[in-house]
């Protein structure tokens, strides 16, 4: 299922947020959204999800959801949303449950998903005994269950130090390598961008409007910090949005 923005733009009462907004986002790639503090990039993923109506334009979902599709857009925050008395495997069950899937059928979900996660041997921990990293896998792991359309990650790294960061790349890598899925990933941090993303959006200060679309043609599982095509695109991305990010700073200090 692709998914079409059409002329967005979003207010919060008299502040604009976000003008103009037209993208098209394909079946089986990251897009990245990256741009100064504040720009609207995590409210643009909640337009997407139906989290919100915008003030003007739409969204559309063209296409069919895959077979099995439970939820087609599906969100990975930033901060788990684990639930501290259920196993990780619990946590898992718990969207399945929500949509009457309990049993046999259950089982061979969590078993997959847990196996691409590399989790199968936490299967039974509490939240409380896993690492960051770890609690991020299963909340993977869970949007992974219902199977969607679209995955929305909103800064899903950003809580995390740089060495499980890196860790945590590397296994979304491995996901999207072995079974392609189309992901919008918010993200603050350009070398998440450029190793993560086919195509990345930057947005302007607010109001936040495209400023310039980036595409990486290195397949993503041949990406590496030290590649130069990766540098050249990281050294672009931050030309672009060097003035507006120390503007955006000054503006939040102010404030």
């Amino acid at each position: 299922m692709d998914i079409r923005l059409e002329s967005i733009s979003h207010r919060y009462g008299d502040t604009e947020v976000l003008r103009d907004i037209s993208l098209d986002i394909p079946t089986g790639q990251i897009v990245c959204l990256v741009g100064p503090s504040g720009c609207g990039k995590s409210t643009l993923l909640r337009l997407i999800g139906g989290l919100e109506r915008p003030s003007e334009g739409r969204v559309l979902q063209l296409g069919s959801s895959p077979v099995g599709c439970l939820n087609p857009l599906t969100f990975v925050f930033q901060d788990f949303a684990l639930l501290p008395w259920r196993s990780v495997k619990g946590n898992i069950s718990l969207v399945l449950e929500d949509h009457g899937i309990r049993g046999a059928k259950a089982k061979a979900t969590i078993e997959d998903v847990l196996a691409r996660t590399k989790l199968s041997d936490f299967a039974n921990a509490l939240p409380k005994q896993l690492s960051g990293g770890m609690k991020q896998r299963v909340a993977i792991a869970r949007a992974l269950a219902v199977n969607p359309a679209v995955m929305l990650m909103d800064e899903p790294l950003s809580a995390l130090d740089s060495q499980t960061r890196e860790l945590l790349m590397d296994d979304l890598v491995s996901l999207w390598s072995r079974q392609p899925f189309t992901a919008v990933y918010v993200t603050h941090n350009l070398a998440e961008a450029v190793r993560l993303g086919h195509t990345i959006v930057v947005l302007s200060r607010r109001p936040g409007e495209i400023r310039e679309v980036v595409t990486i043609d290195t397949p993503i599982q041949d990406r590496s910090a030290g590649d130069p095509v990766c540098q050249r695109k990281h050294d672009l991305l931050w030309e672009l949005m060097r003035e507006e990010a120390r503007a955006a700073d000054e503006e939040l200090i102010d404030g």
